[in-house]
């Protein structure tokens, strides 16, 4: 019997993905082992947000190839549906699976065997339904939903709509299903990711808040928490919805990509730093201390010091919990590469680093806030493993240890008071 490893790069779609490969293997009698020397076949599911992440990628399917002779790598996700074929000129890559194929992994790779090919990657372009993949893993405390694949926008650094195509939804009906069979197996809550989930109901006729609508009256999961949204998709009627939602966790994640109006205009991104900052205060203002992270890539095309300058003060006098940040990086086939005033890598990295510190202090800043509240908390499954007490996670995305270790309360909901914040660890006590 076939034995497999399988190593997951990038977005939470990847990791959703990464699920349905495993339960796919599984169930067609192959092993999952924890330890590449103990497999037949090596799975790397890939992203191709920057050149690191290629390299890294690279990388791991070469290791792959030292530590286990004879092993069989399958290079899946994004790189593998850019690429394609002229990923097998390479003698570390034995398979290529695209980003809709590699849903029924098994069954392709068997396919392509029987075939004497190694790829299995169409024109994700024409593409035009969404892959309804249901995952039943039920070993995590918080279930993830995928509603949604691809994406319309073309903003200027982003290779990523030519690598999981155009915007597709997932039906209602399936979603409010799904979500109902996870709150039936016991999940309290649901995590609803996609490539783009503001586009949702895009192809349908629908709108997100409609799909919205939908969970909060017919179904039976206590809690859902929303992926990453363009500001431009968080509408007055969204937010009002949301802010007298019994299911909605104060958690909101905003694509933004820079705070400075000259770049965003560069990026193609539509909307300016003044509505977005207006935003964020409004979220905060109709929330109880909801946490509003963010994405700023430094270092773009044509971004000058003065540019950076107008970012970080914006940044800074923004109402964020924590912003994620990267150094841009070129992707061959984007407008952002063709331009000749790139920056140089060493001062991309710098950019990054001082948006990592404005993120650090906003985010001490914003648990600090929450010392002496008193938060509806979910537990998790496992306990800590340093303390053996259990954790868990508030409703606005913080992850508390708390002063139990009874494990007979894992998968349920508590009250508890967020009494302390030490070592980069926040502690709770349960009600």
């Amino acid at each position: 019997m076939k034995t497999f490893y399988i190593h997951t790069m990038g977005c939470k779609s990847n990791q959703f993905e990464s699920a349905i490969i495993k339960e796919n293997l599984i169930k067609n009698g192959m092993i999952e082992v924890k330890n590449i020397e103990d497999a037949d076949i090596f799975i790397l599911n890939s992203c191709t947000v920057t050149h690191k992440s290629d390299n890294e990628a690279f990388y791991l399917l070469r290791s792959a190839k030292h530590k286990k002779n004879g092993i069989i790598t399958v290079l899946t996700g994004c790189i593998a549906q850019i690429e394609k074929e002229k990923l097998l000129k390479y003698d570390f890559v034995d398979y290529v699976l695209g980003n809709d194929e590699k849903l029924q992994f098994f069954e392709m790779l068997e396919k392509i065997h029987s075939l004497n090919v190694k790829c299995a990657a169409n024109d994700i372009m024409q593409l035009n339904q969404f892959h309804a993949a249901v995952l039943e893993d039920m070993a995590k405390t918080r279930a993830s939903l995928k509603i949604q694949d691809g994406c319309d926008n073309r903003c200027s650094y982003c290779i990523i709509p030519f690598a999981r195509g155009k915007s597709r939804s997932a039906d209602i009906n399936f979603v409010i299903e799904q979500i109902n069979n996870f709150s039936n197996h016991g999940f309290k809550e649901v995590v609803l990711t996609g490539i783009h989930i503001g586009q949702w109901g895009k192809d349908i006729g629908l709108e997100l808040l409609d799909l919205l609508k939908e969970i909060e009256t017919q179904t039976t999961i206590a809690r859902y928490r929303l992926g990453s949204l363009n500001p431009l998709e968080i509408t007055d009627k969204l937010l009002e919805f949301l802010q007298q939602s019994n299911k909605f966790c104060p958690h909101f994640h905003l694509s933004l990509q820079s705070a400075c109006n000259k770049t965003l205009r560069a990026m193609n991104r539509f909307y300016t730093v003044e509505d977005y900052l207006k935003q964020i205060d409004r979220i905060n203002a109709m929330f109880d201390l909801p946490f509003l992270g963010s994405d700023i890539i430094t270092g773009f095309a044509g971004e000058t010091p003065e540019d950076f300058e107008t970012t970080r003060q914006n940044l800074n006098k923004s109402g964020l919990s924590q912003i994620h940040t990267f150094p841009y990086s070129i992707r061959q086939g984007t407008i952002g590469a063709a331009s000749k005033e790139q920056v140089e890598d060493i001062e991309k990295d710098r950019r990054a680093s001082i948006v990592k510190e404005i993120s650090k202090k906003k985010y001490n800043d914003f648990v600090l806030k929450n010392i002496g509240k008193t938060r509806e908390i979910l537990l998790e499954k496992h306990p800590d493993k340093k303390t053996g007490l259990m954790k868990g996670i508030t409703r606005n995305y913080l992850t508390v240890i708390t002063d139990s270790k009874d494990v007979a309360i894992a998968n349920t909901l508590q009250k508890a008071k967020i009494i302390n914040f030490e070592n980069n660890k926040i502690f709770c006590e349960i009600l």
